[in-house]
């Protein structure tokens, strides 16, 4: 049976005095080519109730991811997603492009209006890479499985998701030869197949390509 997402964790957050709770989930982070982005997701106590057939977005199919998208950024108060480029992944490195992916998400949630400093990040995994991005610190709980757990994470995740694969479709208009639009820039056969056939494109994570890549489902 699937995991549902509930907003229990959310709730007891609520009800230690945090007022916003911002959902917060890395798309892209294992992919061969495009950027890797950071959906974020901004609710309070009074959230309504959580879109029917939210999920994980690994265990949803795309059309159903589709759907859902634009019933989450409805759902929650604020919702944004920040990219780092392909170009940043290589100069910087993976851990400080999903701290930077972040910045620009919580930039983006600032310019809607939302209370960034007053706010918790809810942040799936185990490990906290946005703070050291910022300037400022501010509060992070970390969470394992929280993108299959916590609905405002988990809709943080299908958002991004859906971003991000949006954008990998256009450029493989521009950029064809890939199959991006549909392995989303992931080191599927007929991606390493094509790289091997065509070279990297502009469009690659170039320092990634170095050694060889293990095989990899988009998530």
């Amino acid at each position: 049976m699937v995991a549902e997402p509930t907003l229990d964790v959310e709730r007891s957050l609520h009800e230690t005095g945090v007022r916003w709770i911002i959902g917060c989930d890395e798309v892209g982070r294992g992919a061969l080519a495009g950027p890797v982005a950071v959906g974020m997701a901004l609710v309070d106590a009074a959230v309504g109730p959580i879109p029917a057939g939210l999920r994980d977005s690994k265990l949803l199919s795309e059309p159903r991811r589709e759907a859902l998208a634009p019933l989450c950024v409805e759902w929650v108060k604020y919702s944004a997603v920040g990219l780092a480029s392909a170009d940043e992944v290589d100069s910087l490195g993976i851990t400080a492009c999903l701290g930077l992916a972040g910045k620009r998400a919580l930039a983006l949630l600032h310019e809607q209006g939302a209370d960034i400093l007053a706010s918790t990040v809810l942040l799936d995994g185990h490990h906290d890479w946005l703070n050291p991005a910022l300037t400022g610190k501010l509060e992070v709980v970390t969470r394992i499985k929280a993108d299959r757990d916590c609905a405002s994470v988990s809709a943080a995740a299908v958002i991004a998701k859906v971003h991000r694969d949006r954008l990998m479709i256009e450029r493989d208009v521009v950029t064809p030869g890939y199959g991006w639009a549909g392995n989303k820039g992931y080191g599927s056969a007929e991606h390493l197949a094509a790289i091997a056939e065509l070279g990297p494109s502009d469009f690659h994570r170039r320092s990634w390509l170095k050694s060889s890549a293990p095989l990899t489902q988009p998530a």
